[in-house]
C-alpha cells in the first residue's frame, strides 16, 4: 500500500474479509491511492470483497436494480497515462504507485458506454471541477490546491471527457478530503451533472450524505437490491480485451469508429450466450462468489513483518468473470 508509514495502520476491514462483521446494506467499492492495490488488482475486472461489498474493479459498470452504475478506480498520473498494466508483484516504489494510476486502455472503455449513465462513482474528480462550484470556499478548506486548479492540473482530464460526453446525472468522488458540491450545465437544455465530493470519514467530517434515486426495477420483496452486470459493459470487455497490455508497452487502440462496431458485435454474443436470471439480470451472485483467497489477520498472530511483500493470490472471482466472458485470464498471467 501506498502511504506515509505513520498512517500505515490495520484498520477493521479484516473482519468484513473474514466474516466477523457484515456490511448492512450492498455497498460498491472503487479504489484509490492508498489501497492494498495487490488485492484489488486481483480483482481487475470486478468482484466481492467482503460479503456485500463489491469493488468495481479497475473501471466497471454495474446495474443496481435495474440502475446503471459507472466506477473509476484510481488517480490521474499524466506520465504513467499511456502504459499498459505491468505491474507485478513484488511492487518497487515506482509500481507501488503506478499501479493505481489511472491507464487510457480503461479510461477509452468508459467511454464506449452508451450515454445512459445516471451515476458515475470515482475516486479522482474531474480535471477543473472545481470551476463548477463554490472555488473561494474550496480554497479556504484546502488552500493547497491553488495551484494545481490554478494551472489546471487538479483532476482526471479523462473523467472530465466523460462528463461532457456522456452527462451523467450524478458523480460521487472523495481524493481530496473535503465537502464540494458542482454543477456542470450541459448544451442539452435542461440536463446537467451534479457533483458532489466528500470529506474523510473521520469524526466532524462531512463525510456520509444519502441520496434518493429512482430506479427501473423495484427492490426485491426481501429488501435486498439486485447487483447485475450491464450487458454493454460486458460486450465492451470482450471487445477491447485483445488490447489489454500487460507490458509497460500499451498497444494502439483501435478507432472509436471500430471500437464501437466490435462492441455491437460483441453485445450480440453476451445476449446469446450468457445466461440469464428469470428477471431478465445477468446477476452477479450467479457467477462470482465472495471467498477468502488470503489469511485472514490474526490479531493475536503479530509475527509477520509489515516489510514483507504478500505473493500473487489467484482469485477465483475473476477466473470465474473470464470464464463467463470466454476470455483469457491475464490478471493472472
Amino acid at each position: 500500500m501506498s502511504a506515509p508509514r505513520k498512517y500505515r495502520k490495520l484498520g477493521d476491514f479484516y473482519r468484513y474479509y473474514t466474516g466477523q462483521k457484515r456490511a448492512p446494506v450492498l455497498t460498491l467499492v472503487v479504489g484509490g491511492n492508498h489501497e492494498a492495490s495487490n488485492h484489488f488488482w486481483e480483482l481487475y475486472h470486478g468482484g466481492w470483497l467482503a460479503p456485500n461489498i463489491y469493488h468495481m474493479g479497475n473501471v466497471g459498470c454495474v446495474q443496481v436494480n435495474g440502475l446503471r452504475v459507472l466506477g473509476l478506480s484510481g488517480i490521474f498520473n499524466a506520465g504513467d497515462y499511456k502504459l499498459g498494466h505491468f505491474e507485478r508483484l513484488p511492487y518497487d516504489g515506482a509500481t507501488l504507485r503506478s499501479i493505481y494510476h489511472v491507464k487510457m486502455f480503461d479510461a477509452f472503455r468508459a467511454s464506449l458506454l452508451s450515454p445512459d449513465l445516471p451515476i458515475v462513482v470515482s475516486h479522482d474528480w474531474p480535471q477543473n471541477i472545481a470551476h463548477y462550484g463554490d472555488l473561494q470556499t474550496l480554497l479556504k478548506s484546502k488552500p493547497g490546491l491553488k495551484a494545481d486548479i490554478d494551472s489546471g492540473k487538479l483532476g482526471s482530464p479523462p473523467f472530465m471527457y466523460l462528463i461532457k460526453s456522456h452527462r451523467p446525472r450524478w458523480w460521487f468522488a472523495a481524493h481530496h478530503h473535503v465537502l464540494f458540491e458542482a454543477t456542470v450545465p450541459h448544451d442539452e437544455v435542461g440536463t446537467q451533472t451534479r457533483f458532489l465530493a466528500l470529506d474523510k470519514c473521520i469524526p466532524k467530517c462531512h463525510y456520509l450524505e444519502v441520496m434518493e434515486v429512482d430506479t427501473p426495477q423495484p427492490t426485491t420483496p426481501s429488501g435486498t437490491p439486485t447487483l447485475a452486470f450491464d450487458p454493454e459493459w460486458l460486450a465492451i470487455t470482450r471487445a477491447l480485451h485483445p488490447w489489454f497490455s500487460s507490458t509497460m508497452t500499451q498497444q494502439e487502440l483501435p478507432s472509436v469508429a471500430d471500437a464501437r462496431a466490435l462492441v455491437a458485435k460483441e453485445l450480440e454474443w453476451v445476449e446469446n450466450h450468457i445466461q440469464k436470471s428469470s428477471d431478465g439480470c445477468i446477476r452477479v451472485e450467479d457467477w462470482q462468489e465472495f471467498a477468502p483467497v488470503a489469511p485472514g489477520h490474526d490479531p493475536d498472530n503479530e509475527t509477520s513483518s509489515s516489510n514483507e511483500q504478500p505473493p500473487h493470490y489467484l482469485n477465483p472471482q475473476t477466473t470465474a468473470f473470464c470464464k463467463m466472458l470466454g476470455i483469457e485470464d491475464k490478471v493472472n498471467t
